[in-house]
């Protein structure tokens, strides 16, 4: 459990402020931070360089002289890197260096900044920054009174406050920004970090994992599902046969199947058209 003693701007203690550190971060990684300090430094870096090749540089790209017979070494183009105003071999081009780690990661590497100021006593907690004009003699009588005059220092707000920035920025060693712009690179780069219990309670909440929040559904959803599923449980409804649809009736037989029936009884012979008949019944299942 952290525990830190509340201040005023002249330099009363008048509360006490206390947390578990684990609702920052869990641990602190070395090497997480030094990966995203970094990062941050790497996209800082200015890439504007540009120098000129051969093909770029002013000059004639004809043969100096001819290639035998005058007694000198052989030399092409007056542009060639290996002469005096030729152009580069390699030359430099205009380079963007920034990269980004995954938002995880950074995120982690803020939090375990901010966990690491704590730690080493390097956090001043003040109950309210409040100024009604911009004056720049309010914050420097207020840092001195907080013995923080002297060393580099980071005043986080809530929320951003026109006033108070503007009553900050000629004071060298101080740096304003409020809660939800705070990274790790900016907490390791000052040295003491000033804080409001406002300020504190923002970063507490948004270190903190999120609780699941789980949405019931609305009642006329949750009764249509019932429906359905009574309608499940009490089978397939029988399909009845369309209006189009007719019965099955007994096919007439056509007037040459009825002249071959008739010849066949008269010669004694079996009748074609039952033989189908009974062949179609038996290959029936």
């Amino acid at each position: 459990m952290i525990s830190l003693p509340i201040r005023n701007a002249s330099g009363e203690q008048v509360g006490t402020y206390e947390f578990d550190p684990s609702e920052l971060a869990p641990s602190i990684n070395k090497q997480l931070l030094h990966d995203v300090v970094v990062m941050y430094e790497a996209s800082r870096r200015v890439g504007t360089v540009k120098t000129k090749s051969r093909g770029e540089v002013r000059g004639s790209t004809r043969k100096l002289y001819r290639q035998k017979g005058t007694g000198r070494a052989r030399a092409g183009a007056r542009r060639t890197p290996i002469r005096r105003g030729g152009g580069h071999t390699f030359a430099k081009r205009p380079k963007d260096w920034g990269y980004r780690l995954p938002k995880k990661a950074v995120r982690l590497a803020t939090r375990m900044a901010l966990l690491s100021k704590f730690l080493d006593n390097e956090v001043t907690l003040i109950d309210q920054v409040v100024l009604d004009e911009p004056k720049t003699k309010l914050v420097a009588s207020m840092l001195k009174a907080l013995g923080l005059d002297s060393e580099t220092c980071l005043l986080s707000l809530e929320r951003h406050d026109p006033i108070v920035w503007k009553s900050s920025r000629n004071i060298p060693l101080l740096d304003v920004l409020p809660a939800s712009d705070l990274n790790a690179h900016i907490l390791l780069r000052q040295k003491r970090l000033l804080l409001t219990t406002a300020a504190l309670d923002q970063l507490r909440g948004k270190a903190a994992p999120a609780e699941e929040v789980t949405a019931e559904a609305p009642a006329s959803e949750a009764g249509s599902g019932e429906s359905q599923a009574d309608e499940a449980a009490e089978g397939v409804v029988e399909s009845e046969p369309d209006a189009g649809e007719q019965p099955n009736e007994p096919v007439a037989e056509s007037p040459q199947q009825e002249d071959a029936s008739e010849e066949a009884e008269a010669a004694g012979q079996p009748d074609p058209a039952a033989e189908q008949k009974g062949g179609d019944e038996t290959s029936e299942p």
